[in-house]
């Protein structure tokens, strides 16, 4: 099994910046894309970013295009999501999510990922 683990989240105010890591453990061999999605209240939870071990990204949602950065650090199998430039509407939980195996694309939707955390909570204050 693999466990995905969020953490760096937080209050920031806006135009401000945090960061947040995604490790996983486990079983992970074979963990090729990890990305990061995020839901607000009473909305659906959306696709934010995502990278893959194979090259392929990052990819990143219009919404955060040019202020979010997704990177990855192979050897510890962590993801990050440095986000600045926040705005009140990028409060939500975020959540940090993995797939098993190989993908020839973009993961973007929920059911390509295999492997969930448990969310972390992002306040932006106007």
């Amino acid at each position: 099994q693999v466990q995905v683990v969020e953490s760096g989240g937080g209050l920031a105010q806006a135009g401000g910046s945090l960061r947040l890591s995604c490790a996983a453990s486990g079983r992970t061999f074979g963990i090729n894309t990890m990305g990061w999605f995020r839901q607000a209240p009473g909305k659906e939870r959306e696709f934010v970013a995502t990278i893959n071990w194979s090259g392929g990204g990052p990819y990143y949602a219009d919404s955060v295009k040019g202020r979010f950065t997704i990177s990855r650090d192979n050897a510890k199998n962590t993801v990050y999501l440095q986000m600045n430039s926040l705005k009140p509407e990028d409060t939500a939980v975020y959540y940090c999510a993995a797939v098993r195996g190989f993908l020839p694309r973009i993961a973007t939707k929920e059911n390509e990922y295999n492997y969930w955390g448990q969310g972390t909570q992002v306040t932006v204050s106007s």
